[in-house]
């Protein structure tokens, strides 16, 4: 059986109109000839509430005693029994009277939509269970009835019934909500225009994040890659260097231009772990954006521009904040930058900020690509070391020292060769083993100016310089590669015990999880497989992603 769906009418104070939208839609409903009945609605005495209850099928309540005193529940039973297509149930976050079959009324619609029957339900934000330290400090009343928010976040369709605090205060001093009795302590108290303002402001942000969580799926699913500008969003790229705490404030102003900004601080770290950043650093800007209010993100790639750009398009930023590079200036013979290339290939949809702070041109920075596992530059210096260093070591020798025999020219030539292992790794050396074998030979090793050796001996050392430079090169090597693998673990590591840690604290729900790990390691989907024992068949417990 389909489960049912799900819609809530959302509201920022009682009195707005939630369970009057609700009736308005069962009408509409019914004159479609849609099943619809009345589950449990509640009019509080208010004349037009009660009166767009005529004319709808109302499920009988269950009757509950309690302390003395008989009280009214939905009867959950009963409206199973009916089995109408729609059941409105109104105040999803009531507390249900000690005996009923449930503890709270939310749980009593999850029974309704399990059993393949649509809901139509209300709730006001305030009702929030993440929201309730908020709307006490706002209201100063602790909310005793919530609702946990995945409930409402699941929900098919939220509609905001939105109404302007002037005009809610009117309809209180109408007599339309309260009782005349009540009126004049409500608008002193709970109803002052600041405190409606405040919770209308929690409201229209937590649909806007629905909202946006619906496009982003959407996009996801029609795999959208270019960027729509519907909300101003800002990513940060940082290095885990001093300048990202700069970086993070501007970013912060930057939202605050644009109603709605957010900001999302992103650190790009390398598969292989060679350009980890400190993580006491880290920490300190990921507590620093959190507390400004933005989100701290962890993402693996190897091309630094391709993977912020392709995070950017993802979330579907508007602005990228980068620092301007903190290399030296020899140093961008190596490449453009970072910035520059993200610049560069951004396109016209994504502005690229570069941003001057206190550490520019101060040293430290890595080229925009690495195509080895020990960074070009050092592979670069290893093939220089291995290749050239033997043609201007030859010449050197040739001309101030031809007589220092054939020993010391060898070990000479060896040193080159071991420094080009150490910088380079296998194939620099094996390249330099190669060249200075030649340049023995030729230059050094009787008959000179040909490839001809007369002496026994001689082949014997040339051919144990090139034992000797290939295994010290295969000894770098490997030692690189276990490096390198020791280091994508320990950045694995990392992210997995930073995710872990944030469901432990219950700051992420499971789906937000597996969207963080999805995003992270940059799959198209992922899902977490559960089961009961070592033979029991595997069950998804979450998944994301199309």
């Amino acid at each position: 059986m389909a489960r049912g769906k799900l819609r809530i009418y959302l509201g920022a104070a009682p009195g707005v109109g939630k369970t009057y939208a609700m009736l308005s839609e069962a009408h509409r409903r019914i004159e479609r000839g849609t099943d619809c009945v009345v589950a449990f609605v509640e009019h509080h005495g208010r004349p037009r509430t009660e009166v767009m209850l005529h004319g709808l099928e109302q499920v009988p309540r269950q009757d509950i005693a309690y302390r003395g005193s008989t009280f009214t529940e939905m009867d959950v039973d009963a409206v199973l029994l009916r089995a109408p297509a729609v059941a409105l149930v109104d105040e999803l976050a009531h507390t249900n009277v000690p005996g009923s079959r449930n503890a709270k009324r939310w749980q009593d619609v999850e029974e309704l939509l399990a059993a393949g029957i649509d809901v139509v339900s209300t709730v006001n934000i305030q009702h929030l269970e993440s929201l309730g330290d908020v709307v006490e400090s706002i209201t100063g009343v602790r909310q005793r009835e919530t609702v946990p928010d995945e409930v409402v976040r699941r929900a098919d369709q939220i509609e905001l019934v939105d109404m302007s605090p002037q005009a809610l205060r009117r309809r209180m001093a109408h007599g339309n909500i309260y009782t005349p009795g009540k009126v004049d302590a409500a608008l002193s108290n709970y109803f002052r225009p600041g405190n409606l303002t405040a919770l209308r402001e929690l409201a229209l942000l937590w649909v806007a994040d629905r909202v946006d969580a619906y496009l982003t799926e959407y996009r996801s699913e029609h795999h959208v890659s270019a960027i729509w500008g519907s909300r101003e969003r800002i990513v940060v790229g940082l290095t885990g260097g001093p300048e990202g705490q700069t970086l993070i404030r501007r970013a912060v102003r930057l939202a605050e231009k644009g109603a709605g900004g957010q900001v999302m601080a992103v650190y790009i770290s390398r598969s292989d772990g060679l350009t980890a950043a400190s993580p006491k650093e880290l920490a300190v800007q990921r507590k620093l954006v959190e507390d400004l209010g933005g989100t701290f993100h962890h993402v693996v790639g190897d091309d630094i521009p391709a993977a912020l750009l392709d995070f950017a398009r993802g979330v579907n930023a508007t602005q990228l904040v980068l620092g301007v590079s903190r290399r030296k200036s020899w140093q961008y013979v190596l490449g453009p930058g970072v910035g520059a290339t993200v610049a560069r290939r951004s396109g016209p949809d994504l502005d690229v900020h570069l941003v001057t702070h206190d550490e520019m041109g101060k040293g430290r920075g890595l080229p925009v690509a690495r195509r080895a596992r020990l960074g070009r530059p050092r592979v670069l210096s290893a093939w220089l070391v291995g290749v050239l260093g033997p043609v201007l070591l030859t010449l050197l020798l040739t001309g101030a020292a031809p007589d220092a025999g054939l020993a010391n020219d060898m070990l000479l030539l060896l040193t080159l060769t071991v420094a080009a292992a150490l910088l380079g790794g296998l194939w620099p050396a094996l390249a330099s083993a190669v060249a200075g074998s030649l340049l023995l030979n030729w230059y050094f090793t009787p008959p000179v100016r040909t490839l001809t050796v007369a002496d026994p001996e001689n082949i014997l050392a040339i051919l144990v310089f090139v034992g000797v430079a290939v295994s010290v090169a295969s000894v770098v090597d490997l030692a690189a590669r276990r490096t390198h693998q020791a280091a994508r673990l320990r950045a694995e590591s990392e992210i997995l015990s930073f995710l872990a840690g944030s469901v432990l604290r219950g700051e992420t729900s499971l789906d937000e999880l597996l969207q963080r790990v999805r995003e992270t390691f940059g799959m198209e989907s992922v899902a977490l497989l559960e089961r009961e024992s070592d033979v029991a068949p595997w069950s998804c417990a979450g998944s994301v992603g199309p």
